[in-house]
């Protein structure tokens, strides 16, 4: 029966459990406690700056996506201000990216003709989907399974994307019409056969021209101004006010006028759709969702590494997941942490959340004031800024490394980019991963086995000639690396070759480097010891780890191998294999044995070591005399 002791302590630790929920779900929380004037003069500044940013970007989506600017620029409002209050990250900004609208945009377009959504619906039902994926893999702790995806993978698919954006618009940047969205290919196609067949408008090309101009100058002279925002509201007058409609230059307000408007609850998208949709949405939903997982944890991780933050990778899944939620209820586009802007909102002085939230706040009050401004920017200057944004996601530097650091890495950047170019973009995600795990398997699986044996001089040494090598009773093979389930069966293949010379007695392997055995591979040691067992012959184990004493113990190997067949390692590297040689003189009936080493070469080059020599121990003769 419970007293009113345990039930006092029941509700003491419900309340300590619960303070310390709502402190890891609301990290801002702490920062409040000891937030100052300082503080928010300097977040401040930074919001401010982030502002600026935020707008002329968040309008150039609008163009890629095709939807009206203020669903984008509400991303940036709504979506950065509920990232930022839950986001245990103090520099992360959240809002619309370059990698999800042109995913975004290649949806829609494959959606056209699924059911009678239109791009609004669409992108609104993609932001609950995107939100609830990200918002379940925070709260089940699954941010750190990001790790496991390959460098290489990010650089080529944020390569891909800077690409695919600036190629994107070239038929902006040059007045071509444009033709029905297809992938990368029938872009580049479109837009060479326009300009083959002169069907392009000079003017918008001069304006594209002289906006990358005008932006290099400003860049130049004037470098601590934001070359897009002061370059795009000069243009924008110039336009207004120089009379360039007769040009056919087009503007922001021909392809959907910005309107100034509050922030307003629209509900649940799922009321107005078809649940039948959901399903073709699923796919690229997850995609999405796994790239914001990948750029949050990225970008978050890198800030933090320099501001010297801790972070919880989690909890930005979270921020992330209840952002793209209320984007979804609020009429906005699904977003993600933004790399320019986080990186702004850090060397302009941020110190807290507060910076990012203060960002969407100032971007909401400016509407009222450059709302009509916007409208007035010529589309391919327009073009020309997200040429620019997209040339600065291609890393040369990045690229190089991916591409000369192993053969892994450059099949998985070259069959990410190729999926990226050719494939919808999404689908690269799961092509560069799943190429990167199969050739991580292929590796971790290919056990190498080199012939040691001792020279004239009494020293270790590789067989150079392997004709030339004495017939030996006792065979040492070296195991190192991953023992899994996909290691498990080659490894066994290669060491019963090796035991199928008929002069070989006992076979000792020394495990000493040897990790991770799994059930696959506990099965495989005992087929081994059976086979050998058949044929009158020996099977000893030496140097293991605790770790796989603990698993041979567990599965019940111990017994079947027999305890007086395992040695294991020790603190002196050489007694568990000498112990292991004595027990072998012992089942030959003999006081001497010629021994035969078999050791992985490429580890030990990998390892920097000389493969002539034996990592470890010294090489003697008396080492492993009997």
């Amino acid at each position: 029966m419970p007293t009113p002791e345990n039930a006092a302590a029941a509700v003491d630790q419900l309340q300590r459990f619960s303070k310390r929920w709502v402190r890891e779900r609301f990290p801002l929380g702490d920062e409040l406690r000891t937030y100052n004037w300082v503080k928010l003069k300097a977040d401040l500044i930074a919001g401010a700056t982030v502002s600026l940013v935020s707008i002329p970007q968040a309008i150039g989506f609008a163009l890629i996506v095709g939807l009206p600017p203020l669903m984008v620029i509400m991303s940036v409002i709504i979506g950065g201000f509920v990232a930022a209050l839950f986001s245990s990250s103090r520099h992360l900004v959240f809002g619309p990216t370059n990698s999800i609208s042109i995913i975004l945009a290649a949806t829609i377009y494959s959606m056209s003709d699924v059911g009678a959504l239109s791009p609004a619906q669409i992108t609104l039902l993609l932001a609950l989907l995107i939100g609830a994926f990200q918002l379940i893999a925070g709260l089940t702790q699954l941010g750190k399974l990001t790790q496991f995806i390959s460098r290489s993978v990010i650089i080529a698919y944020s390569t891909a994307v800077g690409l695919l954006l600036a190629a994107g618009q070239i038929p902006h940047l040059l007045g071509i019409v444009a033709g029905e969205r297809g992938n990368f290919v029938d872009g580049l196609v479109h837009a060479a056969v326009s300009l083959a067949a002169l069907d392009f408008n000079p003017y918008a090309a001069l304006m594209g021209g002289a906006t990358l101009l005008l932006f290099w100058a400003i860049e130049h002279f004037f470098p601590k101004l934001p070359a897009e925002l002061f370059g795009l509201v000069f243009l924008s007058l110039f336009t207004k006010y120089g009379g360039l409609a007769q040009l056919g230059i087009h503007t922001i307000q021909d392809e959907g006028a910005l309107a100034v408007a509050v922030p307003s609850f629209l509900g649940m998208p799922l009321e107005s759709a078809n649940p039948s949709v959901i399903s073709p949405l699923l796919g690229a939903a997850l995609a999405i969702s796994l790239l914001g997982m990948l750029e949050a944890v990225s970008i978050s991780k890198t800030l933090a590494a320099k501001s010297g933050q801790r972070l919880d990778s989690n909890q930005e899944l979270v921020a992330m997941g209840l952002a793209n939620v209320a984007n979804s209820f609020y009429g906005a586009m699904p977003g993600s942490a933004s790399f320019a802007r986080s990186g702004a909102n850090y060397h302009s002085g941020g110190r807290t959340q507060i910076a990012a939230l203060s960002s969407s706040l100032m971007v909401l009050a400016a509407l009222f004031f450059v709302a009509p401004l916007i409208n007035f920017i010529p589309v391919p200057s327009l073009a020309a800024h997200l040429i620019r944004i997209g040339w600065k996601l291609v890393h040369r530097d990045q690229i190089r490394i991916a591409l000369r650091a192993t053969r892994s890495d450059a099949i998985v950047f070259t069959a990410t980019i190729a999926a990226a170019f050719f494939l919808k973009l999404d689908t690269a995600i799961y092509v560069g991963i799943g190429a990167s795990l199969i050739l991580f398997l292929r590796k971790a699986s290919a056990p190498s086995l080199v012939e040691y044996s001792f020279s004239d001089s009494g020293t270790l040494t590789e067989l150079d000639d392997r004709k030339q090598r004495r017939n030996n009773a006792i065979s040492i093979v070296h195991v190192e690396g991953e023992l899994f389930f996909g290691a498990a069966d080659l490894f066994q293949e290669q060491v019963r070759y090796l035991a199928d010379d008929g002069d070989i007695r006992v076979v000792i392997l020394r495990m000493k480097n040897a990790r991770h055995l799994d059930a696959t591979s506990v099965m495989s040691l005992l087929q081994l010891h059976e086979y050998l067992q058949k044929s009158g012959r020996h099977l000893l184990v030496s140097g293991i780890n605790p770790d796989v004493e603990k698993v041979l113990r567990a599965s019940g190997a111990w017994e079947k191998l027999g305890a007086e067949n395992i040695f294991p390692a020790e603190a002196n590297l050489t007694a568990s294999t000498k112990k292991a040689l004595l027990r072998a003189s012992h089942l030959l009936q003999t006081t001497k044995a010629d021994v035969r080493i078999f050791y992985d070469r490429k580890k030990q080059s990998e390892q920097g070591g000389d493969a002539k020599s034996f990592p470890d121990d010294k090489g003697k003769l008396e080492d492993y005399a009997i």
